[in-house]
């Protein structure tokens, strides 16, 4: 794991998040454009650490940034029970880090489908929620590259921790393509490189039909053969032909084997190489007392992968593409 301690730069970015609009759902696109320029003052360290990952990945697949400022836990309000934020919501710490560290590797995305096409997440527990939803919480959410199935998925997930769950249980589980590439055999490899399989969606992209099916075909392993980049998901990928189904299981086993667990504490951000990785969420209990787990989660779109034409602004808002 690369882990980044930012406790000594915690003034200097306190001062760059008092830049920022107050209210940054007034005026999203410009708020993230401040964020843009205060984003290129950053402390030095910090910055090429972002620029590094953002050129060439890691090993491992992400980036944890740990000791960012962050409000007390009683400033805090109370752990969201709704979605989304309401828009006149005053900024909160985490959510002037995540524009900050966000413009300086790409652009902040929504999706029209997802949270009402909200940009920012507020990402809680919530009774009852679908198995394949981030508010689930007494359940495994299991291995995915985020929206694989999407011709605009984002290049990273960024998760910034407001609250941590009580008993410190919650893991957030990242496995990385570069890793995992070793434990799979030759034969696997060429079997899984540029193949497209079927691949179902998840639910706010199925336009309100209850099981549309594979919708989406999406190619396991493509990119450069010696470094590939990965789409996975372990819900909702599905192979047919026995052979590709042998190859995904091999796939998901070295996975696995190579899973790394972090446990988010408030102020850390956590920066996932979206093309090279899966991720994945332990259970937790929550105790419904307003204090529950508590992150927000922004989606990054970059030059890399042929995910911008030229003309988005941070904050733009895109439709669902299925891949094919």
């Amino acid at each position: 794991m690369t882990l980044v301690d930012c406790t000594e730069h915690s003034a200097q970015l306190l001062a760059l998040a008092d830049r920022l609009p107050r209210v940054p759902r007034a005026d999203l696109h410009g708020f993230l454009e401040t964020a843009k320029a205060a984003a290129g003052e950053l402390p030095a360290a910090l910055a090429d650490t972002l620029d590094t990952f953002n050129a060439r990945g890691s090993q491992d697949g992400h980036l944890l940034l740990r000791g960012l400022p962050i409000e007390d836990d009683a400033a805090l309000p109370p752990t969201p029970t709704s979605t989304p934020a309401p828009e006149d919501r005053p900024l909160l710490t985490m959510e002037a880090m995540l524009a900050l560290i966000g413009r300086r590797i790409g652009l902040h995305t929504g999706y029209r489908e997802l949270r009402s096409g909200t940009v920012y997440h507020d990402v809680y527990p919530s009774p009852g929620a679908h198995f394949l939803s981030s508010e689930t919480s007494e359940t495994q959410l299991e291995f995915h590259t985020e929206m694989a199935y999407h011709t605009l998925q984002p290049n990273y997930v960024m998760l910034a921790c407001a609250r941590a769950d009580h008993e410190r249980e919650a893991a957030t589980l990242v496995a990385s393509v570069r890793n995992a590439l070793p434990l799979i055999s030759a034969e696997d490899r060429d079997r899984l490189f540029d193949r497209s399989l079927p691949c179902c969606v998840d639910v706010a992209f199925r336009g309100g039909v209850d099981d549309p099916g594979a919708i989406a075909d999406v190619k396991p392993l493509y990119g450069n053969p010696a470094d590939p980049y990965l789409g996975y998901d372990r819900e909702l990928l599905a192979p047919k032909n026995p052979r590709d189904v042998e190859a995904v299981a091999t796939l998901s086993k070295a996975l696995d084997e190579v899973t790394e667990a972090v446990h988010l504490v408030p102020g850390d951000v956590l920066i996932i190489d979206n093309f090279r990785t899966a991720h994945a969420r332990t259970p937790f209990s929550p105790r419904w007392d307003s204090h529950d787990r508590w992150l927000h989660r922004v989606y990054i779109r970059t030059n890399r992968n042929d995910q911008l034409s030229g003309n988005e602004r941070a904050g733009d808002v895109v439709g669902f593409s299925p891949r094919h």
